[in-house]
């Protein structure tokens, strides 16, 4: 569903951008980039055990109104809909992440978005570390801000995003014409609640930077470039509740308590 419009409002006051939006790839690529520049990417939800919602509507509050982040289903789910409140037309297609490693048991792990203007267009807020700005849904390489991706056919008929080098996922799957909402919520239950789920046991959180990205996992948080990649640790719940606030722009609720479960599965 799109958002309405007095969320619209308050959704693109929160990203930086102002009315009217072209609505061609220029306009598509502003709202893309200034989305990522805005949001952190963040699965708090899953590894805390706190409750969460694949519906765009309980991301916007969530996300615009709560000052929080969220996944794939979060990220693109509620930029989609702020797409398609704008006039874009979207589908949300239904993906899996590193598919190429563990097979169709990935289908439904990634919400990826389609955007028809003069070709059809892949908008990918949340894969976390990749495209900043959206691609042509075609094969070939892409590079952008010095990082390399590509999208390549597989064998059996889908395409397949590559990430970076250094990107925290290797792939995702997808099919320009595949939508399949019943897997995706199926496989985001699974993902929130299941011990094997790798959400649920490690603490994940990006955020893009002008020229890269800055991402925590458990208690090491990374800055990474095009050219450099740099490391420290957390040192206690003070530096976590400080780094959520000041290098993620997150309102997290009793920092003290995501610094405890970080502690016990280290």
């Amino acid at each position: 569903m799109p958002l309405t419009s007095s969320q619209l409002d308050a959704y693109l006051a929160r990203i930086g951008v102002g009315q009217p939006v072209s609505l061609d790839a220029d306009g598509l690529a502003k709202l893309h980039r200034a989305h990522l520049m805005a949001f952190t990417w963040e699965a708090l939800d899953a590894f805390m055990g706190w409750p969460s919602s694949i519906v765009p509507a309980v991301a916007f509050a969530k996300m615009v109104e709560g000052g929080r982040g969220g996944w794939c289903y979060e990220m693109n789910g509620l930029f989609g809909a702020a797409l398609a409140a704008l006039g874009f037309r979207v589908t949300r297609l239904c993906g899996g992440v590193n598919r190429e490693l563990i097979g169709d048991i990935a289908i439904g792990n990634h919400l990826t978005l389609r955007v028809d203007l003069d070709r059809p267009y892949l908008a990918e807020v949340g894969l976390a570390d990749a495209i900043v700005e959206p691609v042509p849904l075609a094969v070939g390489p892409i590079s952008q801000r010095g990082f390399d991706f590509s999208i390549r056919p597989t064998d059996d008929g889908w395409l397949r995003f590559n990430n970076h080098a250094n990107g925290l996922a290797h792939s995702f799957d997808f099919r320009p014409d595949h939508s399949d909402e019943t897997a995706i919520a199926a496989s985001r239950d699974w993902l929130m609640k299941d011990p094997g789920s790798p959400f649920t046991s490690a603490l994940a959180i990006l955020r893009h930077t002008a020229d890269g990205y800055v991402a925590l996992k458990n208690d090491c948080l990374r800055r990474v470039t095009a050219g450099s990649v740099s490391e420290q640790r957390i040192t206690g719940a003070e530096h976590l509740a400080d780094i959520f606030s000041s290098t993620f722009s997150l309102d997290v609720p009793e920092p003290g308590r995501v610094w405890e479960k970080i502690q016990a599965i280290a």
